[in-house]
């Protein structure tokens, strides 16, 4: 259900960041169609002057995040900041302790500059195990914790366990049907963050 809030009555003019991975990068699916873009155009509903910046791209890991963020908070100077990585992290088989210390740093660099952080949950694919797959969901939950942000956990839960076709073939990307449900999670996310500043 979505979140409803008056457009915004003060000056506060919500800029956006994204840094993400290839779930945020439109991978194998069309720019307009991805969660991002509508994103994007259903903030404006409440906050007419919302601006959104994609800044994610498909491979991208949490140590490439890192090294790119500082440079893309000094050129966009964001107030929000939506942290969407640590999925090729995880089929990567790096270290949990470097996805730990990186999703650190970044949340640290946007803290030091007064940017409001939104963290998103990162579920990886069955196969990986069950065990594996638990134990690098409370790199995201104590993260998430520790800094005191926004955490929203569940991102693929209703898509990718869905046999809707809301998932591509290789069973990790969704497909453009799915945006919309993605979009709508984030949304209300970021209109409850917006709300209680």
């Amino acid at each position: 259900m979505l979140v409803q809030t008056q457009v915004c009555a003060d000056n506060s003019v919500p800029k956006i960041l994204i840094l993400g991975d290839s779930l945020s990068a439109a991978y194998n699916i069309p720019i307009e169609s991805s969660w991002p873009v509508l994103f994007d155009s259903n903030i404006r509903s409440s906050y007419p002057h919302a601006s959104v910046i994609n800044a994610s791209i498909s491979g991208e890991t949490t140590f490439g995040g890192a090294q790119r963020l500082e440079k893309l908070l000094a050129r966009h100077k964001p107030s929000h900041l939506i942290i969407e990585l640590g999925g090729n992290d995880g089929l990567r088989g790096l270290k949990f302790s470097s996805t730990t210390k990186n999703l650190n740093t970044m949340i640290a660099m946007a803290k030091q500059q007064d940017i409001s952080v939104m963290l998103i949950g990162v579920r990886l694919p069955p196969n990986l195990g069950a065990t594996y797959n638990q134990q690098f969901q409370k790199i995201f939950d104590s993260v998430s914790t520790r800094q005191d942000i926004y955490y929203l956990p569940k991102f693929l839960d209703g898509v990718a366990a869905s046999d809707a076709g809301l998932m591509q073939s290789d069973g990790i990307h969704p497909t453009a049907k799915a945006q919309p449900i993605l979009a709508e999670k984030v949304l209300n996310a970021m209109l409850i963050m917006l709300i209680q500043q």
